[in-house]
């Protein structure tokens, strides 16, 4: 075996077989060459073929075959299977800029005190935020503090590079979380010491397909008020448990929008208010302070309004 090459991206691919190759490529065009791709299928069968081809003319690509266990599983067998110092994380279906690993390992290899550095994204593929950036919706930037981590003042994109230490050290990714195990670990490398640096250039093409938008937020909601609560009972006796309590609540309160609305466009119209109000809905917006008591008081409006809305976020996402 070769020596250790600076850096380990990390791709998952599952259900994203027809996608990955294209991500493999945008790491072939990068201007920093010293890598490896540990390429994780996470039990689709569709995925080694593709990956077989690109790694036979390319030994810089790696393959591990796994049964299927979800994301946190899958990115951690091929952390485990890493051999470089610092782990880069890349979606199946997300592209690298060509400049990606040069800037960012760059940042993380000239400062000591960084485990983690990120950077903003372009929305692509069948969304109306196309050609938008991550950070137009999620802020970035300013101090990365616990309590700016946990209250997500400052958010970490996905496709971010980690000392493979501090990867090890924190234990990895939470493989008993369905979704939001990326902002668990920002929490628990944060909460460990370590500082994150920002680098505000978008340096990955952030892709988005079509996929039902009230499961996949249900689902991510419910697991951030679950790592929201590990982090309060961590964090006890110090400020930032408030602000992971207060966040849980709110998370909780989102999936509880999630829940009503649905039960509203399924027929459901006087349970799904009730769920609405229970959940404070009329807390989300100003519009939603109007739209609450004129549901309450003509729920025949509810489910055609709430359906237009769902159609336009399904299109935004």
């Amino acid at each position: 075996m070769t020596s250790a090459p600076a850096v380990s991206v990390i791709v998952p691919a599952w259900g994203v077989a027809h996608l990955v190759g294209e991500t493999l490529a945008s790491l072939q065009g990068q201007a920093f060459d010293d890598w490896e791709a540990i390429v994780v299928d996470d039990g689709d069968p569709t995925v080694a073929p593709v990956v077989a081809l690109m790694a036979e003319a390319d030994p810089r690509i790696r393959f591990v075959a796994i049964a299927h266990g979800g994301l946190p599983w899958a990115r951690n067998h091929a952390i485990a299977a890493a051999r470089a110092p610092l782990i880069a994380l890349l979606d199946g279906d997300d592209l690298h800029m060509p400049t990606y690993l040069d800037k960012m390992v760059t940042a993380i290899s000239t400062d000591p005190a960084p485990g983690v550095v990120t950077c903003d994204a372009i929305f692509a593929g069948d969304t109306l935020r196309a050609g938008r950036r991550f950070s137009d919706y999620l802020p970035q930037g300013g101090a990365y503090t616990l309590d700016a981590v946990i209250a997500r003042r400052a958010n970490v994109f996905i496709a971010s590079i980690v000392r493979r230490d501090v990867m090890d050290a924190v234990g990895g990714f939470d493989e008993e979380l369905p979704a939001a195990e990326d902002l668990d670990l920002w929490i628990r490398i944060t909460e460990a010491g370590w500082s994150i640096t920002h680098l505000p250039e978008p340096l990955v093409l952030y892709r988005r397909r079509p996929g039902s938008l009230s499961a996949s937020t249900l689902k991510l909601r419910l697991a951030a008020a679950s790592v929201y609560d590990k982090a309060a009972a961590r964090l006890a006796g110090r400020p930032e448990a408030a602000t992971a309590a207060t966040m849980a609540s709110t998370m909780r309160d989102e999936a509880g929008w999630v829940e009503g609305e649905d039960m509203v466009i399924a027929g459901h119209i006087r349970a799904g208010i009730a769920m609405l109000r229970q959940s404070h809905a009329e807390r989300r917006s100003g519009r939603w302070r109007v739209m609450m008591p004129l549901f309450s008081a003509l729920p025949p409006l509810a489910r055609p309004l709430l359906a237009w809305r769902r159609r336009r976020e399904l299109a935004e996402r």
